[in-house]
């Protein structure tokens, strides 16, 4: 008799046998990384925003101008609190009281999420010269994010530099000999 499992595996054209007794213990595939689950969460969370949009919105229609309008959505969830120009605390990094301004996502998070919807809609086979995400009205709306969000906070971002490593020719190579025989 041909258990359920291996009728499934027959049905979806798997050539791999079972072995008896192992129904219900079937590998399945190897966890996703932290990385790829959060694209994925991303990615659905993304089209399900298209299907919800008035009128609804076509992945292929898709524009920067739909991905700027998701990212300014998403605002609503943040928790970063943004001071207002008008804020007695704006330009304070630690502010010493509470305040009625408004949380925002942070910069950070948006640039990240960014990067994971760029590959994940080249990976769902857009084509990379039509990537909504990769456009350049992106880039200035994080740009002004990250520049807002830092007046703000009273603390001017600083992009990192790579570190040199420094070739060193002064290092004494005489310790390494080379054995002839």
């Amino acid at each position: 008799m041909m258990s359920i499992n291996k009728g499934k595996e027959i049905a979806e054209g798997s050539s791999r046998p079972t072995p008896a007794g192992a129904g219900a213990d079937q590998q399945s595939p190897p966890a996703l990384s932290r990385y790829e689950s959060q694209k994925r969460r991303d990615w659905n969370t993304f089209g399900q925003y298209l299907k919800n949009h008035r009128p609804p919105v076509a992945l292929s229609q898709c524009n920067a101008n739909h991905v700027l309008d998701f990212l300014r959505y998403l605002d609503q969830f943040g928790k970063t609190k943004v001071h207002l120009q008008g804020c007695m605390f704006f330009g304070q990094p630690d502010p010493p009281g509470p305040c009625t301004c408004p949380l925002r996502q942070a910069w950070g998070s948006l640039d990240a999420l960014i990067g994971r919807l760029r590959a994940a809609y080249e990976e769902n086979g857009g084509l990379p010269g039509a990537n909504p995400f990769a456009g350049g009205s992106i880039r200035i709306y994080l740009r002004e994010v990250r520049d807002s969000q830092a007046k703000a906070r009273g603390i001017p971002y600083k992009k990192k530099k790579k570190k040199k490593t420094p070739l060193n020719s002064n290092e004494d190579t005489s310790s390494f000999t080379v054995r002839q025989s």
